[in-house]
């Protein structure tokens, strides 16, 4: 069979164009017809690809991070149907296929964008979106000193866990908590009547509550979180251990050689621990020793820290007195220097001072019965002097006027001061 040339077959291809666009062109209405299904179709096109952009398409040449976690149960588990997984609450990836595992777990294969990293103590939660079950899994990524899963790893129940449904705890109620949780629920369309004036206050009290137990939550969580990271590297170390039978050989050996070398030494041991006890006593009092000195100490320590803490204002007080007497000392210095040569021109009268002061001293102590007697006598006094200009003068402040005076002398006080009606009585003197 003879066969075609090759420019042959285009050229046919190119006739066949020509002639169907000729027919196009020439045709009537075929031209706006052919337009309107290529608007059409590229139209289609376009809005198809956007619904398939909006439905998270994975195209079969996409590098994806594929992974499987097997989970007790999944209900409300459909896939294919953009159910998400998250991570801290981003969408990165969906629920692609769902099975039942070889332990009659259900097992989910997630498909994840490229560019998140997975560890081996990553933790993977199935949680209800919405009341209707519909489902997605969040995922704790995990870290070091962990190593990072690729493709294919299959994550264990132990790194899992799946809601309880509403179903599952009603199922473990008996007849009579069910009876009273029935109860309860038509009790409360009673109580929710006022609802509109209750409510809003205790919602802030719960508000309040739950702000209150934020700080607990989050120590949980980080406890929680230690606490998975310990378990992980203990894992780690019992597995590197199991898989190194040489240095788990060699640690064993190195045991054995401590435990020979510490039997031959057991006399030597045996005479150390006889000696504890006496070690034990002494350090006892020894401590018994301090602690008394401690307490001793403890007053002298709080008596030093309130000196200590008043001894600031002392000093303030004391500069300030200091330097108000250092002001007095310059005032003064003037005057001692005038004062200097009255003092020395004294200084013989002091001395007959001294000794006349003993008998002065006697004369004062007889002088008391007579300011005593006086006493009564300084109102008339003062109105005497008030009305005199004198003992003897006849005018006063409105004029002149007769004036009678009054002679006083020695032998005529009156009766208070010792005097009597026919004579003078001397004044009694002490000791006399």
């Amino acid at each position: 069979m003879r066969r075609a040339p090759r420019g042959a077959g285009v050229s046919d291809r190119r006739e066949r164009m020509a002639r169907a666009f000729e027919r196009v062109r020439t045709e009537p209405g075929l031209l706006r017809n052919t337009i309107v299904v290529v608007a059409l179709i590229t139209i289609a096109g376009v809005v198809g690809g956007i619904m398939l952009s909006n439905q998270r398409l994975v195209t079969p040449w996409s590098s994806r991070l594929v992974v499987t976690a097997d989970f007790p149960a999944a209900p409300g588990i459909s896939p294919g149907n953009g159910q998400e997984v998250r991570i801290a609450g981003v969408n990165v990836g969906d629920i692609t296929a769902a099975e039942v595992g070889p332990n009659g777990q259900a097992r989910l294969e997630l498909s994840l964008q490229p560019g998140h990293h997975l560890y081996r103590n990553a933790a993977l939660v199935l949680r209800p979106k919405s009341p209707l079950n519909e489902m997605y899994v969040t995922i704790n990524p995990g870290g070091p000193p962990a190593p990072d899963v690729g493709s294919g790893y299959a994550f264990p129940v132990s790194n899992t866990e799946r809601p309880i449904q509403v179903d599952e705890l009603l199922g473990h109620l008996d007849d009579n908590a069910q009876q009273m949780l029935t109860s309860l629920l038509a009790e409360s369309d009673v109580a929710l009547t006022s609802a509109h004036t209750d409510l809003p206050s205790g919602l802030d009290a719960t508000r309040t509550v739950a702000n209150d137990l934020r700080p607990v939550a989050q120590q949980l969580a980080l406890r929680r979180e230690l606490i998975r990271r310990l378990i992980t590297s203990v894992g780690q170390i019992a597995q590197a251990v199991g898989g190194d039978d040489q240095r788990l050989r060699t640690l064993v050996a190195g045991l054995q050689t401590t435990l020979r070398s510490l039997g031959g030494h057991e006399p030597q041991i045996d005479q150390t621990l006889a000696q504890l006890p006496g070690l034990v006593a002494q350090l006892k009092r020894s401590s018994s020793a301090v602690q008394g000195l401690s307490d001793q100490l403890d007053p002298t320590l709080r008596n030093l820290q309130h000196a200590s803490d008043d001894l600031p204002t002392a000093l303030r007080d004391m500069r300030s007195t200091a330097d108000k007497l250092d002001t007095v000392v310059d005032a003064a210095t003037p005057f001692l220097a005038a004062a200097r040569p009255v003092v020395a021109d004294l200084r013989p009268f002091s001395h007959e001072l001294i000794t006349a002061l003993p008998e002065l001293h006697a004369a004062t102590q007889r002088l008391d019965p007579v300011t005593n007697a006086l006493l009564p006598y300084l109102p008339d006094l003062a109105a005497f002097t008030i009305q005199t200009r004198s003992i003897v003068s006849l005018e006063d402040g409105t004029g002149g006027i007769l004036r009678a005076t009054a002679p006083i002398s020695f032998q005529t006080p009156p009766p208070v001061l010792g005097g009597t009606n026919n004579g003078i009585r001397p004044i009694p003197l002490p000791g006399g």
